[in-house]
């Protein structure tokens, strides 16, 4: 697959998966931090072996994966591991086994730190040793797989996905759940994925939306009207947010965040019946 680096507006990207798949599991990837010496390297890895154990698992990478303190920055420049070349070394050297498994790649606050001072994507450079599709502000996906959609085999089942780091700062659940929450306003998808608050959480949400396809509809006479009259469709959207890989002590500690939840949401999205979103925390 050639280097696939989207930029200006967004465009979807879409990925033609396994007409066999029941079911499609998505692991969230995001601040992993490497780097920072609170990085806890055994959930990381228990998240890899994760997504190679089945076929049908696997990944996102939505920014932050390098520590990357530089001088002009918030963090500790002096205790981090390597510099952030060697941070960006170690992480491609991690995810080269499952490359195959990445849906896609973003940006983190971390890694922009570098872009706006030197002008240099390391992000980039990630995604491109991984050959996995880029856009640094954000990224949607078209995700289609398995058969038998609508009772019709030749027809997969399709999910749209949008993913983005994050922004700002937030100390409450609540006020960072409410951030994915306004997203969910600004664009159609089934599932949106942000990260950066170092919190998981995931939460339903449903819009009401006119039904194009509705042409069996009767008038007071029971007439069939075509589509004259039509009817009003809920679409379920699920509001993600991502865990990170850092355990509590230094900057978190002493600015009072509270410690993380090392384990991430798994996304689940179904090839059998009615199309439907789950999330396990």
């Amino acid at each position: 697959m050639e280097d696939i680096f989207i930029k200006g507006e967004p465009i979807y990207y879409a990925h033609v998966l396994s007409p066999k798949f029941k079911e499609l599991i998505i692991v969230p990837i995001s601040d992993v931090h490497y780097g920072n010496p609170l990085f806890s390297p055994k959930h990381f890895q228990r998240t890899l072996d994760f997504i190679s154990s089945k076929p049908n698992t696997f990944c996102i990478l939505n920014g932050d994966l390098c520590e990357s303190t530089i001088k002009t920055s918030k963090g500790e420049i002096f205790r981090q591991v390597g510099t952030p070349q060697d941070q960006r070394d170690w992480i491609i050297k991690k995810l080269l086994p499952i490359k195959d498994r990445i849906l896609g790649v973003t940006m983190g606050n971390h890694e922009l730190r570098i872009y706006n001072e030197v002008g240099i994507d390391i992000c980039k450079d990630i995604a491109a040793a991984l050959k996995a599709p880029y856009r640094p502000e954000g990224l949607l996906l078209k995700i289609s797989f398995g058969g038998g959609n609508n009772r019709m085999q030749e027809r997969p089942y399709i999910y749209f996905g949008y993913m983005t780091h994050g922004y700002g700062g937030a100390r409450t659940k609540s006020a960072k759940a409410v951030k994915v929450e306004r997203l969910g306003t600004w664009l159609h998808a089934d599932f949106y994925i942000m990260s950066h608050d170092h919190v998981s959480n995931a939460a339903p949400d449903v819009y009401l939306m006119p039904d194009p396809h509705s042409r069996d509809e009767k008038d007071k006479e029971g007439n069939l009207t075509g589509f004259k009259i039509g009817s009003v469709i809920a679409h379920r959207k699920m509001l993600i947010k991502s865990s990170a890989f850092i355990k509590w002590g230094g900057y978190s500690e002493m600015g009072g965040f509270p410690p993380v939840d090392l384990e991430n949401p798994v996304i689940t999205l179904h090839g059998t019946g009615h199309p439907m979103v789950r999330v396990e925390i």
